[in-house]
């Protein structure tokens, strides 16, 4: 059945049909519910592009992964997508997802979804401490919210986990463990994830009553490849006690590294990761992570995105959790504790 159908067998013009149905206040009470009985009973489904036009919203929210060519199954950011569609499902709403390599395509792609009028809002991820997404999509006053922070002078709604904390905690554990060369395998300097959890690393070390060695820090594209290329050099040339890895899927290729070099985790060398995916209980050795529930988070962004479509301050809606440590198999006692 359709909706003139439905009007016709109600008696009622389709106008107040389709009002008693979008909940328009000034249609009463006793005429909606008996719209919407007598639709529950004809099964009748609205026509969700006419309402979407009705509106003048899209009922769509739009995500850029910025990811680089040829990654788009990123497990971080599966894992976050489907807590984030499965909230926006429940409310109604489809996520448009995109993926673009970092710089002007992925700003492009920002402004091919914002412009065309393709969605009502956005979802920011792996913000950078300049971030020019962000500052595009306040310029324009449109809705969004970041999962993570930025060096913007403005209020907006985000969501975030407190790496500094997570990594002055992991850092601390092999410290205590008798580990003194630690070496750091970070992600790129840009993000401000990765100065967040170098800051951790630091403030670790000297609390220590040690400091940071350039020679044991090192980036990586966040990819188990990245994380590969970064162990390997660290372990040809440095030979550290320990490495921590700005996430997990980095820390998987250290532990090929290690494993390609002939030492063994973690009677030779430990390591550690940081989001605690699913993947973490099944490397061998199990890796010691950090854990960052990327579900959950991806459900707080869409409920606060929500909370921001209906009107909510973005100032209100601003989060920071903190990560939990994951102790497995990975990380253990500093075999030598190598001379300076």
């Amino acid at each position: 059945m359709d909706l003139k159908g439905l009007a016709t067998q109600l008696n009622l013009s389709v106008t107040t049909v389709s009002r008693a149905l979008n909940g328009f206040p000034e249609v009463k009470a006793a005429t909606r519910e008996r719209v919407i009985d007598a639709a529950r009973e004809a099964g009748y489904v609205p026509n969700r592009l006419a309402r979407s036009l009705q509106k003048g919203r899209t009922e769509a929210v739009g995500i850029v992964l910025p990811l680089p060519t040829g990654h788009f199954h990123d497990p971080f950011f599966a894992e976050l997508l489907v807590g984030l569609g499965q909230r926006l499902h429940e409310a109604d709403h489809d996520l448009m997802v995109t993926a673009a390599p970092l710089g002007v395509e992925e700003v492009a792609a920002y402004r091919r979804l914002v412009e065309g009028g393709r969605v009502d809002a956005m979802i920011v991820g792996r913000t950078r401490r300049r971030d020019e997404r962000i500052d595009y999509l306040l310029d324009r006053g449109f809705p969004f919210v970041a999962h993570g922070r930025c060096d913007a002078d403005r209020p907006y709604a985000h969501l975030d986990m407190d790496s500094e904390h997570g990594f002055r905690e992991i850092c601390a554990r092999l410290i205590g463990l008798g580990h003194r060369r630690i070496a750091l395998i970070n992600g790129p300097p840009e993000l401000n994830l990765s100065r967040l959890r170098a800051a951790g690393y630091r403030q670790a070390l000297e609390a220590a009553g040690s400091r940071a060695d350039p020679d044991l820090l090192a980036c990586g594209d966040m990819t188990e490849q990245g994380g590969h290329d970064a162990a390997t050099r660290l372990l040809a040339t440095q030979r550290p006690t320990a490495l921590v890895c700005a996430n997990d899927a980095m820390a998987v290729g250290a532990l090929r590294a290690a494993k390609h070099a002939g030492l063994s985790v973690p009677g030779d060398v430990s390591i550690t990761g940081y989001d605690d995916l699913e993947i973490a209980r099944f490397t061998q050795p199990a890796l010691t992570t950090l854990r960052q529930p990327v579900r959950k988070a991806g459900d707080k962004l869409a409920e606060m995105l929500l909370s921001l479509l209906a009107g909510a301050p973005a100032d209100s809606l601003r989060e920071i959790w903190v990560p939990s440590l994951v102790e497995r198999e990975s990380d253990g006692p500093a075999a030598v504790v190598a001379a300076g």
